[in-house]
């Protein structure tokens, strides 16, 4: 018997899963954006948390980090976000 959470379901669109194949293929992708599309494009096969993390070398934390971040914001949600620095003493001066 499984216990746990289950998992988030995943579907693709046919012009997400286009999208994500492209940056997988491109050889101009940074291999960070390559690896999530890898992920979320497992994920939609059907495959777990763990396997997906198992196969692609990741943990599955970094696997339900993905599959959560695509599901709330679809393909934008794999780029990377903005940085925000925080303002130290020497800023003030």
């Amino acid at each position: 018997m499984r216990t746990g959470r289950p998992k988030a379901a995943l579907v693709l669109s046919a012009e997400q899963r286009d999208e994500l194949e492209r940056w997988v293929r491109r050889r101009s992708t940074a291999q960070a954006l390559a690896l999530r599309a890898r992920i979320i494009l497992s994920c939609a096969e059907g495959g777990s948390n763990k396997d997906v993390a198992n196969r692609l070398g990741v943990s599955r934390l970094t696997i339900g980090r993905w599959r959560s971040r695509f599901i709330r914001s679809g393909v934008d949600g794999l780029l990377d976000e903005p940085l925000s620095f925080a303002k130290t003493p020497s800023d003030a001066k």
